[in-house]
């Protein structure tokens, strides 16, 4: 199924319409290549000379230039649906890893030797904690995909604040573990050994107001228009105190004058040896600001930490003292530790995808080859175009550096980044965080509380009894329509099986 086009949806502006298509990175091409047809026809109608080349080599080259875009753009397009896949598996490892720790860890648990039971409540608290743990990594995957370091984001550190900051009881900066020494920097150094403040969080509430109406106006031709409600998913997180400003959730770069005229940025390639590093001032190691001028992705510094693989480690010891205390089965234990090392193979596959660029050689002897196709294609067609030449050049121009630019917008560039055309990580971490809290709220009853009641057919549509109904009889199981041959008990229960498989067959067929 095909997903519906923001183009048209409405989702979109104008502006971001057009920064979404390629027109604004080949249109210079466009109109070079269109006048220099425009320099061969008129030179070619207007004077004696004839600016012809023979068009032997026009259909070959043509076709073969085609073919080659064609097969690149189908690898980039099998890159980009392959890290849609990848983040389809995170979603689904993310759930598998929640209903794991919600059901199968049990909340009645032995004293261990030389101390008390934990209450039901800690038990709760404890599997609630870890499943946000969950929701984390997918939104430190996200943020590590885009090359943003460190955990300072306002959709990550309210839910990993709780971790431990130093190692072995430590309260040094020599003691940071290195997911956090990562994301500290100069600007706001960390206080060691802090008293936490209490009662001093920016809200003061202990929950959120849950209105969920949405307020509804009459438009000038009376229908009915529904008010956009207020996007702010940070709301639903944890408040906390927290020693520095947290970065935005999503920080894309802004749309600049050379994202218009692209031709420009020669100029910002020419000058950026020149041009001095705006953390040169700050220690190198302690620098975390990986987004370039241009909005691409940095090379991450070697001190730089892999938060995800952090936060999977965490998980991986929660796991491990669990199956150590006998506080889950050992097969659920397998399914527990599997999950954690497939989000681990599909990060890596991940990466694959990221830092995997299209060799400079394979692009650069392309895109020379259709500039030089491109420049010979007037002299080939204007004895037989004549004045169509013009608009000829500019089609041929506008449908080969298109493809081209499609090709190396979904390939050579990161598809986790913040283009238009990128895949969207931001609703993927949305999704699984309602799904997480979704599972949370299941209340894991026991069955026979719902099984047996008033409102359960089990046998439908061969027998319409509810089970209430069935249990009450207090005899064995029997059917007035199957006849004086049945017998009460589990035959009457299979002839109504099979009766009720017959019936959805003649009634679900066309």
């Amino acid at each position: 199924m095909v997903a519906s086009n923001p183009m048209y949806s409405g989702g979109m502006s104008l502006r971001k319409k057009f920064l979404a298509t390629v027109i604004n990175d080949i249109w210079p091409e466009t109109l070079f290549f269109s006048a220099v047809a425009t320099m061969v026809a008129a030179i070619s109608k207007l004077t004696d000379h004839e600016l012809v080349l023979n068009n032997g080599l026009l259909g070959v080259l043509g076709t073969v230039l085609g073919l080659v875009i064609s097969f690149r753009t189908s690898s980039a397009y099998e890159r980009y649906s392959d890290g849609r896949k990848m983040w389809t598996n995170i979603g689904t490892y993310s759930r598998t890893l929640a209903m794991t720790i919600w059901i199968h860890i049990s909340n009645d648990r032995p004293a261990p030797p030389g101390g008390r039971a934990p209450t039901q409540l800690e038990c709760i608290i404890e599997k609630k904690s870890m499943v946000n743990l969950v929701q984390a990594l997918s939104v430190s995957i996200k943020h590590y995909l885009r090359g943003e370091s460190g955990v300072y984001y306002q959709d990550l550190y309210p839910l990993i604040c709780f971790l431990p900051r130093y190692a072995n009881g430590g309260s040094t900066e020599r003691d940071l573990l290195p997911m956090w020494h990562a994301s500290e920097d100069g600007e706001y150094p960390l206080e060691h050994n802090p008293q936490r403040a209490t009662g001093t969080r920016s809200n003061s509430s202990h929950t959120m107001d849950s209105n969920y109406k949405e307020e509804t106006s009459s438009t000038f031709f009376g229908s009915l228009r529904k008010h956009n409600k207020v996007f702010d998913p940070e709301k639903v997180l944890p408040v906390v105190d927290v020693h520095r400003p947290l970065k935005p959730s999503r920080n894309p770069p802004r749309a600049g004058f050379t994202d218009y005229f692209p031709f420009l940025k020669i100029f910002k390639l020419i000058a950026k040896p020149f041009r001095k590093s705006p953390g040169i001032h700050l220690n190198p190691s302690q620098n975390v600001d990986m987004r370039a001028v241009l909005g691409k992705k940095r090379k991450p510094r070697p001190c730089d930490s892999n938060v995800p693989v952090e936060l999977s480690l965490f998980l991986m010891n929660y796991a491990n003292v669990m199956i150590r205390a006998g506080n889950i089965p050992a097969p659920v234990a397998g399914t527990f530790v599997g999950t954690i090392n497939s989000i681990q193979d599909t990060l890596s596959n991940l990466e694959r995808i990221a830092d995997t660029p299209l060799p400079f050689a394979y692009q650069a002897h392309l895109r020379i080859s259709i500039w030089i196709y491109l420049l010979a294609l007037p002299f080939q067609i204007v004895s037989t175009f004549g004045w169509l030449t013009i608009p000829g050049t500019a089609f041929t121009t506008f449908l080969y550096l298109g493809f081209l630019e499609i090709g190396q917008e979904m390939l050579v560039e990161n598809p986790f980044n913040y283009d238009l055309n990128d895949l969207d990580l931001d609703d993927f971490c949305y999704m699984i965080q309602r799904e997480l809290h979704e599972i949370t709220a299941h209340p894991n009853p026991d069955p026979s509380e719902y099984v047996f009641g008033p409102w359960n057919q089990p046998f439908a549509p061969a027998d319409r009894r509810t089970a209430q109904e069935l249990i009450q009889a207090n005899d064995a199981y029997t059917h007035s329509d199957h006849g004086p041959d049945s017998q009460p008990g589990t035959h009457s229960i299979q002839r109504t099986l099979l009766k009720g498989w017959k019936d959805v067959d003649f009634s679900t067929r066309k």
